[in-house]
């Protein structure tokens, strides 16, 4: 006999959302080792027994933490590599989203980054430099099309690369860190514009 599963329902789906947003906030705040379940069931207002339920454990609450983040990003670089239309322009939408998609799940993003730099905490562990290759990638496979298709000269890909994952990075960073001086989506996209707009004029030089 087959099991039937049934579906999460609204309410399944709000608890879930505020245990996970509850980890976030109490693990970048006071650090993976430095949280317990107890304090994040009292952040979601429910009970050991729920975390249990959804997520088995605390080491289980951090894997989805990090899990959903790689999954969203994945699809992101799936939805790029689909697209059609000019390297350049996709390069543009592609950094654009990526910086969006930081900023959407920015305390997750706070605690990888806390993760990475820092102690590790007792944390399972997560391939973060895997994620940050694909990113390299991704970038870089634009850049190569962008030359390819004459859209932009002939140059050092690798320059290029860097310029524009510092451009993200540096975004990134002053809004983790320093989030009054921080440019919202679109200043960055104005700042990727003129970066696009050197590339292009290097072979006129």
């Amino acid at each position: 006999m087959k099991e039937t599963r049934t579906k999460p329902t609204s309410s399944d789906v709000a608890v879930r959302d505020r245990l996970l947003a509850g980890a976030a906030e109490l693990f970048t705040r006071k650090g993976y080792n430095g949280t317990t379940v107890r304090e994040i069931v009292a952040f979601a207002g429910v009970t050991k027994p729920v975390l249990y339920y959804y997520f088995r454990n605390k080491e289980g609450i951090y894997i989805e933490l990090i899990r959903a983040a790689f999954v969203k990003f994945d699809a992101l670089l799936d939805e790029t590599r689909k697209e059609r239309g000019k390297s350049i322009e996709r390069l543009l939408r592609f950094s654009d989203r990526v910086f969006a998609l930081f900023m959407e799940n920015i305390k997750v993003a706070r605690l990888m980054y806390s993760i990475y730099y820092g102690p590790p905490q007792g944390a399972p562990f997560f391939d973060f430099d895997a994620l940050h290759l694909r990113l390299q990638e991704a970038v870089r496979s634009l850049i190569k099309k962008g030359i390819r298709q004459g859209e932009l000269p002939k140059g050092n890909v690798e320059d290029r690369v860097w310029i524009i994952l510092g451009a993200v990075n540096m975004a990134m960073e002053v809004n983790l860190s320093h989030p009054e001086r921080a440019i919202d989506r679109k200043g960055f996209v104005r700042i990727l514009n003129l970066i696009l707009r050197g590339f292009q004029q290097e072979g006129r030089r």
